[in-house]
């Protein structure tokens, strides 16, 4: 799960730059691909 989530982190390009720049933002998307990252999980390894 940690591996999916750096690699959608540098899909989306977020960065500590953006996370500097405007922490809501970098916190609503990692929100997002935490979120987005645990249903992939769930529904293609666990629950498969």
């Amino acid at each position: 799960m940690e591996r999916l989530k750096e690699q959608m982190k540098r899909a989306q390009g977020i960065t500590e730059q953006l996370k500097a720049e405007n922490a809501l933002e970098w916190v609503q998307r990692i929100n997002n691909i935490q979120a987005c990252a645990k249903e992939i999980v769930e529904k293609e390894i666990i629950f498969a």
